[in-house]
């Protein structure tokens, strides 16, 4: 038995499936990219004419999908602290794990930040023009914990 989430915050999903899913004490993001809610606006990235991508800056996408996520955590009822899991798809993993690594050490790592494991996978593309996805698992604090 599962409940499912939507954030009035984040962007909105680019397919038939929800922001979250509550199972149990757990808490199943969907992919959560950089998008802009409202908009096919892509923080950081320039297309051509043609639509294709002319350049982006992973670090600005990056700090947008960190903030998608924490926005889409937030409306389902958890906080950035509940997060247990991370999955990450990068399009250019020698251009862009660098910057990505040392951005994610500042949200992920010491003074009381989560340090969730993690997983970072180099895929050929994703469902819309942008660098970097996040999958997430948080679990959730009860009232007993």
């Amino acid at each position: 038995m599962s409940e499912s989430f939507e954030s009035s915050r984040a962007p909105e999903p680019v397919g038939a499936f929800p922001h979250a899913n509550r199972v149990g004490d757990f808490l199943f993001l969907s992919g959560i990219g950089p998008r802009a809610r409202g908009s096919k606006e892509i923080p950081g990235v320039t297309l051509d004419s043609a639509g294709n991508v002319a350049s982006y800056d992973i670090e600005k996408q990056c700090r947008a999908v960190f903030e998608n996520v924490k926005l889409v955590l937030e409306d389902s009822g958890a906080n950035w602290s509940d997060i247990v899991d991370v999955t990450v798809f990068l399009t250019n993993m020698k251009k862009d794990f660098p910057i990505y690594n040392r951005l994610y050490a500042e949200y992920f790592a010491g003074d009381g930040k989560p340090n969730p494991t993690r997983t970072t996978v180099e895929v050929t593309a994703l469902p819309t023009p942008i660098a970097i996805e996040l999958k997430v698992i948080a679990a959730l604090q009860t009232a007993t914990d």
